[in-house]
Order: C-alpha cells, then structure tokens, then sequence
C-alpha cells in the first residue's frame, strides 16, 4: 500500500487527548487517526449505499397482492367487533 505524508492542523487540546489514548490502545498516533478516518469513510460509504438501494426499491414498488385496489372501505377498515 503505497502511503503519502501529510500535514494536519489540530486543536493543541486534541492532540493531547489524542496522544494519551494511542498509547492505551498499543497504537501509534497516526494509526489511530488512520483506523478513525477509515472508519469515517466506510460508514458514510455504507450509508450512501443502503440509500441507494432502498431508493431503488422505493422507485420500483412492492407487490403488496392488491394490485393497486384498494378493497375495503374506510368504515370497513376502522370498524369495532
């Protein structure tokens, strides 16, 4: 996997924060910030997908068995037994 420096801006705060958890989780600063930002993209990648999927299924329809007939009558449907 070919890798690529690069500069990045934080909050003093943060990095502080940032560097005492690496360490309690074995890792390397720029490991944690890489597994984070990977995390990041899968879950806006998913999303994007299932979106897209449900969008898909939406715009074709479901086969609910009444074929566009509504059977009942509205008293019918809210009536008390």
């Amino acid at each position: 996997m070919d890798r690529q420096n690069i500069t990045l801006s934080l909050p003093k705060s943060l990095l502080k924060k940032a560097k005492v958890i690496a360490p309690g989780e074995e890792k390397s600063l720029s490991e944690l910030l890489r597994e984070a930002l990977e995390k990041k993209i899968r879950e806006d990648t998913g999303y994007k997908k299932a979106k897209q999927r449900q969008t898909k299924i939406l715009k074709m329809g479901l086969n609910l068995g009444s074929e566009g007939r509504v059977q009942f009558s509205r008293e019918e449907l809210h009536a008390r037994r």
